[in-house]
């Protein structure tokens, strides 16, 4: 097996290697889509853990038979929850399960997707994100943590979680990044050697989410009320300030908001 090294900037240089079976966790999900397409693309072998397929991330069923003859695995898995009890619980059951099948199938790497910044802001969610990363460098196998900022999705996820005249946005500052560009990001991370905590990924300029909204109400031509809405306590100013921006140098996606936009916002009337 022969890799190239990886670069300074956090990008991997990787040499051809086909046929690799990967075991993507998540894989029917936003990102976990991409990861399946991208590892097709680049001649490996997508194998997608999630109940579609069979397989119970959280009770560990048909985890084992999945898992066979699997080399790494790129773990998306995600909930959708603000509590910090069942994000924890969540998260934690996933994890071992993972790891546990994958040591009985001989994975090699595991690789795990975070969020920047989520030990500088203490919601509920991050605290599961944490715990997935605390599990990972726990297990025995080489594991990889990739921490990406926020998707430009993001502004549409928001948007579109409460429908109606108001459109309540939290105000935070953020370095959106391409669904599709993390993807690729991992699956590089995947088909090289197991680094601990990878260089942040981020998209290539700082926004602010309340504009994000405000962009893609104009670019979809919406009516409703925009209320920006500061989140309390310190989460709230950690995420209004530069709490979940990247720290340092790092690979940088080369997608910006105003391009996805023009590429993905749905018009309607």
């Amino acid at each position: 097996m022969t890799f190239g090294d990886n670069s300074n900037d956090g990008n991997v240089s990787v040499k051809e290697r086909s046929g690799m079976r990967v075991a993507v966790a998540g894989g029917t999900g936003l990102v976990g889509r991409y990861v399946v397409e991208e590892l097709a693309a680049a001649g490996q072998e997508p194998v997608v853990l999630a109940r579609s397929q069979g397989v119970d991330l959280v009770t560990g069923a048909g985890l084992d038979a999945a898992m066979a003859g699997v080399e790494a695995v790129v773990d998306v898995s995600n909930v959708t929850t603000t509590s910090g009890k069942k994000a924890v619980a969540f998260f934690d059951s996933v994890g071992r399960n993972l790891l546990d099948a994958g040591k009985r199938a001989g994975v090699g790497h595991h690789v795990v997707l975070s969020i920047v910044g989520i030990d500088q802001v203490g919601l509920g969610y991050y605290q599961g994100k944490l715990r997935q990363e605390d599990v990972a460098k726990s297990g025995r196998t080489p594991w990889t943590v990739l921490r990406a900022t926020q998707f430009h999705e993001f502004a549409e996820q928001t948007l579109d979680r409460v429908p109606g005249p108001l459109a309540v946005v939290p105000r935070m500052r953020t370095q959106p990044v391409a669904a599709r560009e993390v993807a690729q990001q991992l699956v590089r991370l995947a088909m090289a050697p197991a680094q601990g905590m990878a260089p942040e990924f981020a998209g290539p300029q700082v926004e602010q989410v309340v504009d994000m909204v405000r962009r893609l109400l104009r670019a979809r031509h919406q009516r409703r009320l925009l209320l920006p809405v500061k989140m309390p306590g310190a989460a709230g100013t950690a995420m209004a300030g530069d709490g979940l921006l990247p720290v340092g140098q790092g690979p940088r996606g080369s997608q910006s908001f105003e391009a996805w936009l023009a590429q993905h916002a749905v018009q309607e009337g």
